[in-house]
């Protein structure tokens, strides 16, 4: 009988494991936020000034209705309008509580 040659495994090279890059993102520009030109009148503030979470909360045995947090709101714009007008009218830029 022939001879037979074993098969012998050869081994393979091992290469280093190579990783992939990951995609950079480019940084995006924002454009840089624009100073108020000039100190003129500002806009009214839209929305309410009161909290109505936290006037619920310091109400203790009854209920609040909508119409409530309004007045609210009202009643504690006018205060401060007064409030400035004293202020204004006694030559200060701060309000205090004396205004009120």
């Amino acid at each position: 009988m022939a001879a037979r040659k074993k098969a012998t495994k050869k081994k393979a090279a091992k290469r280093p494991a190579t990783r992939k890059k990951a995609a950079k993102k480019k940084a995006t520009k924002r454009p840089a936020a624009r100073k108020a030109k000039g100190r003129g009148k500002k806009k009214a503030v839209a929305g309410m000034i009161i909290s109505k979470s936290r006037t619920k909360a310091a109400v203790e045995n009854c209920n609040v209705s909508s119409e409530f947090y309004e007045a609210l709101d009202n009643f504690v714009r006018d205060a401060i309008a007064n409030a400035e007008k004293r202020a204004a009218g006694n030559k200060r830029k701060t309000l205090r509580s004396q205004d009120l």
